[in-house]
């Protein structure tokens, strides 16, 4: 019995060794038991992050891909990579997130020949498209070694729990970004207060559909909180989406005012479309007709604000 037991104890150590020889540097050790053996891994397999402007294009991903052994390997070793949707939704059981696969991404190396006499290669792939998706859902991808075999056919094991490199693909508030303002400030009973030519403002993010810009007309002690909603509204031909402009104290966060429910401004000055309060995507414009309270009477604030 207590050779049984001592039996079972070292076969315990040695899968336990194993584990941590798969997770530490390679090469750094390798136990007896599994001596001359190899195992194909992504060295990095806890989830990765990367941001995602919103914009056309594509973006390059790399990663390292490794032969686990206690020897250089003495033939060329090929591994196989494909993009895993499976992995993500193991991902999202395991660790009881709400991961959405990213639509776009692409394997540039599908295929990729680890030399003899070495043990790493870089893989690379692309991903594309953030422009066109909602920055409020969390997205992510996963790219997995699907077989390695060495140039003579013989198949190595890839490691199930260090197959998929991981990578969340958050994506930056689309709205955030500097902005050309045009536009005025009405003070009841008081000649028209133009916003200087060439105002540059800044919009900073606040959520994944809201911003938060400094300045209302020409006064700068009150800034807007501005949300994005779904709401569509047709301007000329195109569809754009109606906004919640929130005028707000910078100092304590209270709302001081709100949004006009018709055009309101300097009649000399009326546009000759009196659609407020939305967002054009194809112009990247904001059309902003707010008010501040005031006891002298609400501050008018008409602006046309066109991203940079």
């Amino acid at each position: 019995m207590k050779n049984k037991i001592t039996l079972f104890v070292t076969f315990l150590a040695g899968i336990l060794l194993l584990s941590a020889c798969l997770k530490d540097k390679v090469g750094d050790y390798w136990v007896d038991a599994v001596a001359g053996k190899m195992y194909a891994t992504v060295p990095v397999y806890t989830l990765q992050s990367l941001a995602l402007q919103p914009v056309v294009g594509d973006v390059p991903v790399s990663f390292l891909v490794n032969i686990a052994t206690d020897a250089l390997p003495t033939e060329d070793i090929t591994l196989t990579l494909a993009v895993d949707p499976a992995a993500i939704a193991q991902y999202n059981t395991d660790h009881a997130k709400s991961f959405k696969t990213f639509p776009n991404v692409q394997v540039l190396s599908p295929t990729l020949v680890i030399p003899k006499g070495t043990r790493n290669a870089t893989a690379t792939a692309k991903v594309w498209g953030a422009d066109q998706l909602n920055a409020c859902d969390n997205f992510m991808t996963a790219i997995s070694i699907t077989s390695a075999k060495t140039a003579s056919g013989k198949d190595i094991p890839v490691a199930g729990n260090m197959k998929s490199y991981l990578l969340s693909l958050p994506i930056s508030n689309p709205y955030a970004g500097n902005y050309s303002c045009v536009g005025y400030r009405i003070r009841p009973g008081n000649a028209t207060e133009p916003v200087a030519a060439g105002t540059i403002e800044a919009f900073n993010t606040v959520n994944c559909k809201s911003v938060q810009k400094n300045g209302f007309g020409n006064y700068t002690s009150y800034d807007i909180v501005i949300e994005v909603t779904q709401e569509t509204v047709t301007v000329g031909s195109t569809t754009c989406y109606k906004v919640i402009a929130t005028p707000i104290d910078p100092g304590t966060g209270n709302a001081v005012g709100g949004m006009w429910p018709t055009w309101t401004g300097d009649a000399t000055l009326k546009p000759a479309d009196l659609t407020i309060n939305y967002y054009n995507p194809v112009t990247k414009t904001f059309i902003l007709n707010c008010y501040y309270n005031s006891a002298a009477g609400n501050r008018i604030m008409y602006e046309t604000l066109t991203r940079q």
